[in-house]
């Protein structure tokens, strides 16, 4: 059997899987079974944002996985303490305190456990349009109904739902018990939306007033991808609690929940936990990341390039694009139709790219992407235009 046809025989199919395989990946690269090269803009997901095999990532996690993969958080663990010493040296002031767990949708439920536990309260506000993950609390904090038909037995009652971006539904949904709103900087599955720097500090403000926590999802947004390292501090705003994944571990599933020392101090041993979160491998791997991030200057890069691509698209076709949107290296090119034929025109032109929320082609390569692989697909896209 070949790979596809394993897929079928052995696997849930559960995913829309384009029909491609990949062997390795080699910067911005990825080749396929056959030898074929494509330019990656789509990078894992927004995951692999140091791109792939990159020499000093490699170099570490190698060593890592050579002396020590896994270890119990029964004991210390030093791959994890230096980890998190590095993660707060670039997170916002006062957010020094890190919980390592496995995945986005893992960082999300453990950010609204610690909300709740913290508060005492019993409601979370979340917006529509979001996505927070798959497992139960984070599908409820989802506010897209179509991902959570049919598990609405499993999820809670707690949720309340805003307009994303409007400070005025905001406001509407808040109670005294609002445990905690949970919101991203860009909504990423929600077709790369963005809002004001006037609504995230009104939220800020109002969170501040009723002593609500402010959860900021960045899965997607974190570790540059938006031209800051955390794609809040566009808005010159400090949450509560953050949640990371993605590019965190360069690759490697890693995801981590940020707060402050007061609010982390009501998670006491046996409140929260989890048997791979944190081990010595993945925190070897986001070490690596951390310091190649710094050392290449990426998210400096990210917030330049990201500048110009976005003008440049935006020229391409006025009247076939509806909107160009986005920070950094996290760009949406609204389509009035034909989305998924620039996915496939792009693919024959050995560029990968990503369709998101019907129609918006959703950029996300990996922060050391070159200017003339931007321009690459802005061509693509204007002559298919």
């Amino acid at each position: 059997m070949n790979t596809k046809e394993k897929t079928s025989e052995y696997l849930f199919q559960n995913y829309g899987r384009g029909d491609l395989c990949f062997t390795h990946g080699n910067g911005a690269y990825l080749y396929t079974e056959d030898g074929k090269c494509y330019l990656d803009m789509v990078s894992g997901i927004a995951v692999n944002a140091i791109g792939y095999a990159h020499p000093k990532w490699v170099a570490a996690v190698s060593e890592q996985i050579s002396r020590l993969a896994h270890v119990s958080n029964l004991y210390h663990v030093k791959e994890q303490a230096d980890a998190a010493e590095k993660l707060a040296s670039v997170t916002p002031k006062g957010m020094t305190k890190t919980l390592f767990c496995n995945s986005g949708a893992e960082a999300n439920e453990g950010a609204l456990k610690l909300a709740v536990r913290f508060t005492g309260r019993t409601r979370i506000l979340s917006a529509l349009n979001s996505f927070h993950g798959r497992t139960a609390g984070a599908l409820g904090a989802t506010g897209q109904t179509k991902y959570q038909q049919s598990f609405e037995p499993l999820m809670g009652t707690c949720y309340d739902h805003f307009d994303f971006g409007d400070a005025e539904s905001f406001k509407s949904k808040m109670t005294k018990d609002t445990a905690a709103i949970i919101l991203e900087p860009i909504q990423g599955e929600g077709g790369v939306r963005t809002a004001s720097e006037e609504f995230f500090k009104t939220v800020r403000d109002v969170c501040t007033d009723n002593g609500t926590m402010m959860i900021v999802d960045e899965v997607q947004t974190g570790m540059g991808r938006t031209g800051e390292w955390f794609g809040i501090q566009n808005y010159g705003v400090i949450p509560d609690i953050m949640t990371l994944a993605k590019g965190l571990g360069g690759g490697a599933p890693i995801g981590a929940v940020v707060s402050t020392p007061e609010i982390a101090s009501c998670f006491v041993p046996g409140t929260h936990g989890t048997t791979f979160g944190g081990n010595p491998m993945v925190c070897a791997a986001a070490s690596a990341t951390i310091d190649i991030i710094k050392g290449e200057k990426l998210v400096s890069r990210a917030k330049a390039l990201g500048k110009k691509w976005i003008s440049d698209l935006i020229k391409t076709g006025v009247d076939d694009i509806t909107e160009v949107r986005g920070a950094g290296l996290m760009i949406g090119v609204e389509m009035k139709e034909h989305a998924k034929d620039v996915q496939k025109h792009a693919l024959d032109n050995g560029v990968l790219v990503n369709v998101c929320h019907l129609n918006t082609v959703r950029l996300i390569p990996p922060l050391i992407l070159k200017d003339e692989e931007a321009e690459r697909f802005t061509k693509i896209l204007a002559d298919f235009l």
